[in-house]
């Protein structure tokens, strides 16, 4: 190591020295009364041991527990697990004591550190006190190993959390830091694990003690605090932190709890105060506002909010024209939001093809076909090119406002413009064919359908069957069952149960045997509903033929 770096290592630990003297003396109780955690005995000093150990072998003598895995830690971290076996009858011996004396032995080598911690834990069995936590974690937080220390501090604020001698962490953290390397840092991280752990209440009583003894946490850290307020809704217990000076992100959390009240007049206020401190906002914070004030369906005042945001020079993105799009929307009022969109397209706002999705199927779900097809012409002269989804949603949607014609056009821009038409669409099309009397138009398409290999389902089964039956085309209804049961193995016994129920209604009782008799053959099944329809066609035949014998009678 050069003189350079000798002499700045030596200024570092002078300086963490003197923030570590100022930082003790500053605390808010007794380290000899107050802490439930305590101190250990110093490293250097020896616990009162049986000297008659000595007389034994090293790897049966206590007080070499410590001396032989330092030694094997030193030679190699994996001679642990040879080790183990070695030292087994002085297993017992490894207490809370001996194991902090082994991690202030490596606290310049976070590594080997670690590796003997996890092997006293999940190796040896044994359970680490708060203080081997302590230790370890600032051994690791010292050797800026952050992710595995907060790991670790999280175990510790569990493993406190279960005793029943109520621990305090904070204070425990700074007890043990007088016998290691130390970095203020690591009040940071727990407050941070506080909030992780949801344990929030602990976080805020840590962060007065810190800023008591002299230690400012970062902004990130008060950000991650009010964050954790925020979500169980202690809106009130975010101005106790507000003590620190806060920065943009702060403001925008605190607008955006704010929000999730419902209180977004407070919130804008709060915007307020924000730039008359001189800080600027940004596209979050407006969108917050903007997002809180459709929440609650006062579009006007997220407009105006959209209108200053373009005026300060700062472009809309993606989710401030959604969120105000979809606020249009869910008060049905869809020519608004087409509105908003032109309106920002004039202001050469960048509008996402997931927005004009948006659109084209409140607009078809609305069953406003005709619209959301003029919306599509305007926008493919931009660029816009709608999924097979969007082509779906307006073919339904014309065939459920009977306009087969227009959705007969869509498919056939679809094929233009090679794009595959899937069942979907087909099943649209021809189920309206078919409920408008073109069973002819219908079967056609299924054909169409079939040379696209795409099978058909039941529904449209139905759907011809039905429409044959309306014509009283019982033979062609008869052949399309017969024909979906032998290509397809649709056995579909909605669409059987329309033929039987056409039947009873003729009263023709014969032709309905013979169909019974064939359909069985095929395979299906009568159920309830078909014998139901059964039973009421041999009493409707019954009454007729009472009738007719009445009317013989008569003449």
């Amino acid at each position: 190591m050069t003189r350079a770096s000798l002499n700045t290592l030596n200024h570092g630990l002078v300086k963490s020295a003197n923030f570590h003297g100022n930082f003790v003396s500053k605390l808010p109780f007794s380290s000899a009364s107050s802490s439930s955690l305590q101190t250990i005995e110093n490293s250097q000093s020896k616990p009162l041991i049986n000297p008659l150990y000595n007389l034994l072998p090293e790897t049966q003598n206590p007080n070499k527990i410590v001396d032989l895995i330092s030694s094997s830690l030193k030679q190699n971290s994996s001679q642990l697990t040879l080790l183990k076996n070695d030292i087994k009858p002085l297993i017992p011996h490894l207490g809370s004591h001996e194991i902090t004396r082994v991690l202030l032995r490596f606290q310049s080598d976070s590594f080997s550190a670690s590796t003997f911690f996890n092997w006293v834990k999940n190796d040896l069995g044994i359970k680490p006190s708060s203080h081997n936590y302590c230790y370890i974690v600032h051994i690791l937080t010292w050797s800026k190993n952050f992710p595995l220390a907060m790991e670790l501090l999280c175990e510790l604020i569990d493993f406190v959390k279960d005793c029943s001698n109520c621990e305090d962490v904070f204070e425990s953290l700074v007890l043990c830091s007088k016998d290691c390397n130390f970095d203020p840092v690591v009040f940071d991280m727990l407050i941070k694990g506080y909030v992780r752990k949801g344990m929030v209440k602990e976080g805020i009583k840590t962060f007065r003690n810190v800023l008591e003894v002299g230690h400012l946490p970062s902004v990130i850290t008060c950000n991650c605090l009010l964050n954790g307020l925020l979500r169980l809704n202690f809106i009130d217990q975010c101005w106790l932190v507000r003590g620190v000076v806060p920065d943009l992100v702060s403001y925008t959390a605190l607008m955006s709890g704010l929000c999730k009240e419902r209180r977004v007049r407070e919130a804008h206020q709060l915007f307020h105060r924000m730039v008359h401190r001189g800080l600027d906002p940004d596209i979050v914070s407006y969108n917050t506002l903007i997002s809180g004030y459709c929440k609650e369906g006062r579009m006007q005042e997220s407009k105006y909010l959209m209108h200053e945001m373009i005026g300060n020079g700062i472009s809309p993105d993606s989710f401030t024209c959604r969120v105000l799009v979809e606020g249009y929307a869910k008060q049905g009022r869809l020519v608004s939001a087409l509105n908003l969109v032109v309106e920002l397209r004039r202001f050469r706002v960048s509008v996402s093809s997931d927005i004009y999705d948006f659109l084209m199927v409140s607009l078809c779900h609305e069953d406003r076909p005709f619209a959301a097809k003029s919306l599509l012409e305007r926008i493919s002269q931009d660029g816009y090119l709608p999924k097979p989804d969007i082509y779906n949603e307006l073919i339904q949607s014309f065939c459920r406002c009977n306009s087969v014609t227009d959705a007969l056009l869509l498919k056939a821009e679809m094929l233009c413009k090679r794009i595959k038409v899937d069942l979907v669409a087909y099943k649209a099309l021809i189920c309206s064919s078919c409920r408008i009397g073109k069973a002819r138009e219908a079967e056609s398409l299924m054909e169409e359908m079939l040379k696209s290999d795409i099978l058909p389902d039941p529904q449209i089964c139905r759907e011809l069957i039905q429409c044959y039956c309306k014509q009283s085309d019982m033979g062609k209804a008869e052949s399309i069952l017969s024909y979906f049961a032998k290509e397809f193995q649709i056995f579909d016994t909605k669409s059987y149960n329309i033929l039987v129920r056409t039947y009873t209604e003729s009263g023709d009782m014969d032709k309905l045997m013979g169909l019974q008799d064939r359909m069985m053959k095929l395979g299906f099944a009568p159920n309830s509903l078909t014998c139901k329809y059964v039973i009421n066609g041999l009493l409707k035949a019954k009454r007729l033929n009472n009738h007719k014998l009445l009317g013989s009678q008569m003449q």
